[in-house]
């Protein structure tokens, strides 16, 4: 049974951001193709697709590599899903469906439960299942693959910090989608923009110009004050 070249790019996309794949390491389509059970033209095709994402380079005299990035493209992508989740955010407003509502607001029931509690371990999780279906109900094809593909690259090139506050993060989470329901484009902007503001204080780079310590990224924006939010 032939495994299709998705599920292969999946898997190495998977491991690269996993930290099996050294920045910098060579991937050879032999190895790649022992490790997932398959043969070398799905590798082929996945490789060709991750170097089209980012994830990897061809390199003369050396072939496949795991790219490299510069602090700067690293600080672009934030930047990058600073614009583009709220946008997913207003357009999930005029768009999502019932059945999108009703598994946003099972995650942040679920969400609100587990910070109560003080039980962050799936708190990440959590969050991040949030996120990818506010991104589906977007109902935008080409902006969900662009907030998937910088959701991958940023977890392969940051760690994330807990929240300070992982009771008032969910109380945001439970404010965007109380405006998606109203079909409140502007509102779900708004708050989007000033939750992802403050999430991308809490990354840190795993690489940086100072040996093995990363430095917490600078934002400008102030933590978010909900109580002028609401109305």
């Amino acid at each position: 049974m032939r495994i299709p070249a998705h599920s292969v790019c999946t898997a190495i996309r998977d491991d690269i951001v996993a930290g099996v794949y050294e920045r910098g390491g060579r991937l050879t389509e032999e190895l790649l193709a022992r490790r997932y059970g398959v043969s070398r033209v799905p590798v082929r095709e996945a490789l060709r697709t991750l170097e089209a994402e980012g994830f990897v380079v061809t390199r003369r005299h050396a072939g496949a590599c795991v790219a490299e990035p510069t602090e700067q493209e690293a600080a672009d992508l934030l930047e990058m899903r600073m614009l583009l989740e709220p946008l997913g955010a207003s357009r999930a407003a005029q768009r999502r469906t019932e059945a999108h509502l009703k598994v946003l607001r099972g995650l942040v029931r679920l969400g609100q439960e587990r910070a109560r509690r003080g039980n962050s371990e799936d708190l990440r999780s959590l969050g991040g299942w949030f996120h990818e279906t506010l991104a589906q109900a977007s109902g935008s094809p080409a902006l969900i693959a662009m907030l998937t593909q910088l959701r991958h690259k940023i977890a392969w090139m940051y760690a994330v910090e807990a929240p300070v506050s992982p009771v008032e993060s969910w109380t945001e989470h439970g404010a965007i989608v109380d405006a998606v329901a109203r079909g409140d484009s502007e509102r779900a902007r708004a708050i989007t923009a000033l939750h992802t503001e403050r999430a991308t204080g809490a990354h840190r780079l795993r690489f940086s110009g100072n040996g093995d310590r990363a430095d917490r990224v600078r934002t400008s924006q102030q933590a978010v004050n909900m109580s002028g939010l609401r109305h």
